[in-house]
């Protein structure tokens, strides 16, 4: 396991769990016992450690150099002013900006800066903080993938490229070297291809169908339609991904994209990292990781991890981690200057009393305690005679029940198999006769004759003629979509004109269900 309690710092001891929170869709999960699993309700607890991320579209990331000369002291404002200069800020909105130094040879130093509007923030967190009363973390979501380094999930070398999609969101993020260097939204969100999907087809399709054939066959569907849907839509998020990458790779001066990693909220999508490889022409796996986490669900949305790993590696130091939180946990009551007075107050009373009060409270506690078992006592003996008597009647009547109950089983179990027997030979057996008078109607109905007919068992050869072929093609299309329940297969092996004659035969299969 990657957490080893014993091992945090003496001011996080406290935390026992870690809870990851999804405030886009309400998911929610709780790290507890060694198990990673669903919270359904959210309450406050000191004892949580408690992570959410924002999503990419929810703020503005660049990167900026700064003079290496700058004091540690004034490089905040520094970054801040820049900021509000270089991204256009409105200087009437309150924004939270943080930032992470970018490696650089350079001259100057390079920082990423990701800005985020207060109110957006207060608008996504602060229902949760009337839950929860505070949140420890707030992580951008391109740098949830910086864990996957440190816990050495992914070797540092290298350029890689993370896909993702959400409900709401959809983004691409660059690593390069186990540094983070680039990210930017894409307009391809689960809800917005389900929205591209129903505009292909020109009417609202089922979204729970949907997504379970995304989910289960993705861009391998056996649905014609679905495939041909889902590789045009896919088409449209590659081409937009593969402009990202050109201009990534300009603008950073990358030589190649080493290896890209395709994900989703709703589960690893079939087919995609073949199409992404085949499209781009880079090495493409899914992005679905063996986390060394206990957990039960067939798949959990892999950001879930992700800020599950970021919120241990916090414990451990906070300065890796950046954190765009407006609602941290209080600081603990002793360290509080109200809560150092109270405890002063309360010590120096205690002190002048304590030595009288002590004898005098350890009297009246002592009689008071004798009282008290002595009549207990006496309740508890009646309450116990009571119960065993209660006790031994039962167990009487359950041995007599469990007998009872035997016997109806053993007579249940014979009269279900008898009925399953009768049930079987009375519904579930095919008359051929019904089925021969149905197949001469339709036979009839095409102008269709037949001159020979062989049966064995629950197939049926006939030798069909026919002044016209098509009638012979049509009429096993409409026996086809009529009976499908009950045919299992259904075959004309051959068609073709007898010798000196009008007229077409051809040999049916048919074999029933």
């Amino acid at each position: 396991m990657f957490l080893k309690k014993n091992g945090l710092p003496e001011s996080k001891s406290a935390i026992k769990n870690f809870v990851t929170l999804n405030a886009y869709t309400g998911k929610n999960y709780i790290f507890k016992g060694d198990k990673f699993q669903p919270l359904k309700k959210l309450t406050y607890n000191t004892a949580n450690f408690i992570t959410s991320y924002l999503s990419n579209k929810d703020f503005i990331t660049t990167t900026i150099s700064v003079s290496r000369s700058i004091p540690e002291e004034d490089l905040q404002d520094i970054l801040e002013i820049k900021a509000y200069e270089e991204l256009g800020l409105d200087q009437a909105q309150e924004y939270i900006i943080s930032s992470i130094e970018a490696e650089s040879s350079n001259e100057e130093r390079e920082f990423h800066l990701f800005v985020a509007e207060s109110e957006v923030l207060n608008q996504l967190y602060l229902p949760i903080k009337e839950e929860t009363k505070y949140l420890d973390l707030i992580v951008p979501v391109p740098l949830l993938y910086k864990v996957l380094y440190e816990k050495e999930i992914l070797n540092d070398s290298g350029t890689h490229c993370f896909v993702y999609f959400t409900k709401y969101d959809a983004f691409i993020c660059f690593y390069k070297n186990g540094e983070y260097i680039y990210s930017k939204s894409i307009e391809f969100s689960l809800e917005q291809i389900y929205e591209k999907f129903c505009e292909i087809e020109g009417e609202q399709v089922d979204k729970s169908e949907f997504f379970s054939i995304l989910e289960t066959e993705g861009l391998k569907a056996t649905d014609s339609k679905y495939q041909q849907n889902f590789m045009k839509i896919f088409g449209e998020v590659f081409i937009t991904i593969n402009d990202i990458i050109i201009y990534t790779k300009r603008a950073f001066q990358l030589e190649t994209v080493d290896h890209m990693y395709i994900g989703s909220a709703q589960g690893p999508i079939v087919g995609i990292d073949e199409y992404s490889h085949n499209y781009l022409g880079l090495p493409s796996a899914d992005f679905n990781f063996d986390y060394n986490v206990n957990n039960e669900e067939w798949y959990t949305d892999q950001l879930q991890y992700l800020m599950l790993l970021t919120s241990m590696e916090y414990i451990e130091d906070e300065s890796i981690v950046l954190n765009l939180t407006v609602f941290p946990r209080p600081p603990a009551f002793v360290k509080r200057a109200s809560g150092q007075f109270i405890i002063a107050t309360f010590a120096a009373i205690s002190i002048g009393l304590a030595y009288p009060l002590y004898h005098l409270m350890s009297s009246y506690a002592n009689d008071a305690k004798t009282f008290a078992l002595s009549k207990q006592n006496e309740v508890l003996t009646a309450e116990t005679n009571k119960y065993k008597k209660i006790l031994s009647e039962k167990k009487k009547q359950i041995s007599q029940l469990d007998k009872e109950l035997a016997r109806l089983a053993k007579l249940y179990s014979e009269k279900t198999k008898t009925l399953q027997s009768v049930y079987k030979e009375k519904v579930d057996y095919h008359l051929k006769s019904e089925l021969f008078y149905t197949i001469a109607e339709e036979l009839n109905r095409f102008n269709v004759h037949v001159d020979r007919i062989f049966t064995k068992e629950d197939t049926i050869w006939m030798s069909l003629v026919s002044s016209d072929d098509r009638k012979l093609t049509e009429l096993i299309k409409y026996i086809s979509e009529t009976h499908f329940d009950e045919i299992k297969e259904i075959n004309i092996e051959l068609i073709e004109k007898e010798p000196g004659s009008e007229h077409y035969k051809g040999l049916l299969k048919v074999e029933l269900r």
